[in-house]
Order: C-alpha cells, then sequence, then structure tokens
C-alpha cells in the first residue's frame, strides 16, 4: 500500500479558484492571421480534473470490493473538489466490473451534489441509441445538467455476439447509431429509416432538449446536507455560454442537452467527431504528440467540414484527456506502487477478452505499459503531478483531465491519493 503524506490527512476550507494562466499555441493546421486567435483555446480557460474510474478488479478482490471502492472514490472526488468523475464499462473481464457506466453514473449522482460525472464510454455497439438516449435524457434532467454522455465503439470483443449487435455494428455502424443518438437527444420526435435500425416516428420522452432543474442555493453549497462538513467547490461552476458542453449549433450556441463527447483512438474516429462538432476523449496510451498528432487531424476535418474558427475554439476547450495519476512524497515510491500493482491487474483483466470471430489479438507487455504511463503522466510529487499536467495543456491547449487515481488496488489508498490530488495538486494549477 502506498505510504500516505500527512498532508492527505488534512482539508483545506476549498474555494473557487482563479483561472489558470496562459497556454501556448498548439500547433495545428495554419489559419489566417485574423481568425487564428479564435482557433486556440482561450487563455483564461482553467485546468479542470477529474478522476476516471474503471471499477478494476484487482486479482484477490472480489467485484462488489470494487465497486464499493468506485462509489467511495466517487464521493471523495466530490469532497476533494475535482471537477468530475468519469465512469467505465465493461463487459466479462476484471479488467473493469462496471457492465452499464449510466446505471452507475445514475448512482453517484444521488449520491453527490455538485460533481459532474460522464461515462467513459458507454459501448454505442453493444447498445440501442435510443435505450441510451432515454437514459442520458433522464439522467441531464434529473441531476441539474451534471451529467456527460461519453461513447465510443468499444472493441472487437464477444460482447458484439452476446448482445446480438454482431460485429457490423463495430465496423461500420458507429457512425449511424451515433447519429440516431445525436437525434434523440436533440429532438422531439425521431424515426430511423438505415441499415441497423429502422422504426416509425416516435415521441421523444423524456426531453433532453428541456433545461434542467437547477438545485436552490442551498442546496448547490450543501446546507441541506448534515453529514459532514461543508465544503466549497473548488473547481466545478455553473455552465456559461462558453463552458456549457462541446456541442454547438451553426450558430456557435451550446446544444441543449447533455453534453456528448466521442473517444478517439483512430483517424476515422477523430474526423467523426470532428464533423459532428463533438469534443474528443483521448485514451491513457496518448502521449503528447499523439494528442497533438489528432488534434491537428480534428482541426483538419473541422474546417473541411465548413465550421467556424470561433466555434472550433469553444469544442477545443471540451477535449478530455485521460491519464493516471499517483501522487505520493517521493517520485519512485509513486512509481513503485504501480508497478507492483497494475501489471498483475492488465495481465488478469485485459487478458480474459475474447474476440467475437477467434481474430487474433495483441496484448500489450504489462509492465512495459505501466511503465510508460509512469513516463506520460501525472506520477510522482504533487509538484511533479501538477507540472506534468500544465505542461500537457500548455503544449496542446487540451485543459480537462480525467486521471485514473485507483491504480494502487487499495480503496484506502485510492482515497489518500485523490485526497492529495485536491489539496496538494489542485492548488498549483493555477
Amino acid at each position: 500500500m502506498t505510504k500516505t503524506s500527512a498532508h492527505a490527512q488534512t482539508r483545506r476550507s476549498v474555494g473557487v479558484r482563479p483561472p489558470a494562466g496562459p497556454v501556448t499555441a498548439a500547433p495545428g493546421t495554419p489559419v489566417p492571421a485574423p481568425q487564428r486567435s479564435a482557433a486556440l483555446p482561450a487563455d483564461t480557460a482553467p485546468v479542470r480534473v477529474g478522476v476516471f474510474l474503471l471499477s478494476a478488479q484487482f486479482p484477490g478482490q472480489t467485484h462488489g470490493e470494487a465497486l464499493d471502492r468506485t462509489v467511495r472514490a466517487a464521493v471523495e472526488a466530490e469532497h476533494a473538489g475535482l471537477d468530475s468523475v468519469w465512469l467505465a464499462e465493461h463487459h466479462f473481464v476484471p479488467y473493469g466490473v462496471c457492465p452499464n457506466a449510466a446505471t452507475l453514473a445514475a448512482l453517484l449522482l444521488g449520491r453527490t451534489r455538485r460533481i459532474g460525472v460522464g461515462t467513459a464510454v458507454s459501448v454505442l455497439s453493444t447498445a440501442h441509441p435510443v435505450a441510451l438516449g432515454e437514459q442520458a435524457a433522464l439522467l441531464h434532467l434529473t441531476s441539474g445538467g451534471r451529467f456527460t454522455l461519453g461513447v465510443g465503439r468499444g472493441g472487437p470483443w464477444i460482447d458484439l455476439d452476446v448482445f446480438g449487435s454482431g460485429v457490423d455494428a463495430f465496423e461500420q455502424g458507429f457512425p449511424e447509431r451515433l447519429d440516431l443518438l445525436l437525434r434523440w437527444l436533440r429532438g422531439s420526435r425521431v424515426g430511423a429509416d438505415g441499415p441497423q435500425f429502422s422504426f416509425p416516428e416516435v415521441a421523444v420522452v423524456p426531453r433532453a432538449t428541456e433545461p434542467p432543474r437547477r438545485p436552490d442555493l442551498g442546496t448547490w453549497l450543501g446546507l441541506g446536507d448534515q453529514s459532514g462538513l461543508l465544503r466549497f467547490p473548488r473547481q466545478r461552476k455553473d455552465a456559461d455560454a462558453d463552458d456549457a458542453g462541446g456541442e454547438l449549433t451553426a450558430a456557435g450556441r451550446p446544444v441543449a442537452g447533455p453534453p456528448v463527447v466521442v473517444a478517439c483512438t483512430s483517424p476515422g474516429g477523430v474526423r467523426l467527431a470532428a464533423e459532428r462538432g463533438l469534443p474528443m476523449l483521448l485514451g491513457m496510451h496518448s502521449g503528447d504528440d499523439d494528442k497533438l498528432q489528432m488534434l491537428e487531424l480534428y482541426r483538419e476535418a473541422w474546417r473541411a467540414a465548413g465550421r467556424g474558427e470561433e466555434q472550433l475554439r469553444r469544442v477545443e476547450r471540451q477535449h478530455v484527456a485521460a491519464g493516471v495519476a499517483q501522487v505520493d512524497d517521493r517520485t519512485a515510491t509513486a512509481r513503485d506502487t504501480l508497478l507492483r500493482s497494475m501489471p498483475g491487474w492488465f495481465e488478469y483483466g485485459l487478458g480474459a477478452h475474447r474476440t467475437v470471430d477467434g481474430r487474433e489479438r495483441k496484448m500489450r507487455d504489462p509492465h512495459q505499459y505501466t511503465e510508460l504511463l509512469c513516463d506520460l503522466h501525472a506520477v510522482g510529487t504533487p509538484k511533479q503531478c501538477a507540472d506534468r499536467l500544465l505542461a500537457t495543456a500548455e503544449r496542446t491547449g487540451i485543459r480537462r483531465f480525467a486521471l485514473l487515481a485507483e491504480g494502487s488496488g487499495d480503496r484506502e489508498a485510492t482515497l489518500h491519493n485523490i485526497a492529495r490530488l485536491g489539496s496538494e495538486v489542485l492548488p498549483q494549477l493555477g
């Protein structure tokens, strides 16, 4: 178990952070000088840190223990002043034992008052877009707008057979599924006439485009909660025109309904997200150079679709980068914690995947992959973690992070890690 600093036991009153300092321009497709400033992220955009929770079942743990750690970690993330919680879903493997991220999001939205909760991701290849749209609308309207729907293709796993969607849903069907989902989240009546989904027009109930009910000030401040000390949010604030979700109308206004982000792991996914005007969720394996390449491709596809530079500037604020965070008094201790626990989890969890059609799959060396994640992300002392996040933000312009905080595999160590992110890393981000 990670040795915990005494600082982790001390929680300060948490206030609203001032804006972060200027960021440098990320390399991308050149644009005319009058448009250049609008094509870049705003200098005053804060760095926003959330936790990424896979509900990982480490060797020797039960499913219930993994899920209990996730729930407690999400509540701790709110207490620590973090911006968001991101939940993964997997089927039939101990890599992650949450089979439905939207369902778990519903529980966590009920257990919290302020923090944003998102899926990273809900897998569209095995879910009906209308059913997922109904869930998203329900969570959006009942949570005061705190829910974000992250979607992705998933993988070529046996899940496609079990849920009856087939390999075509993974290989060719994602655009149709995404478009149907977006029409459901935007509209009042929706029908379909496509290769995968065909049904007559029906009413959208509940409608995600209705404004969510905002809690009153006393509720937002936690004055009605007598269960513990009152803590004020450090990061999260009510959305404004620039910060409300990523998707924009042709006129550049935020689309009503829950924000939608798209997991992008390939050029095709990047282009699809840009063409639909949606922000990207980039994976843990992506270093800054990889992020820059994907951002450049995104901008090219965005402009090719005829979208404006001001819209691009706003949506680029909403890209999310997944990573790893392990905070300790010494860098070597933080790395050792992850190198002791994560390779066994990778081998145990990822090794359980079965492909849908028996196709060959290659698995990264678990120890080398853990070392790569330690090199790429916020692993080390509080200052090193903050410097790593700021360096990525300044180089790429990405200002939102979803950090895997459960890499130790231990519940108490995970909670302490999240507490230190809030008390020792966040204050150094601006």
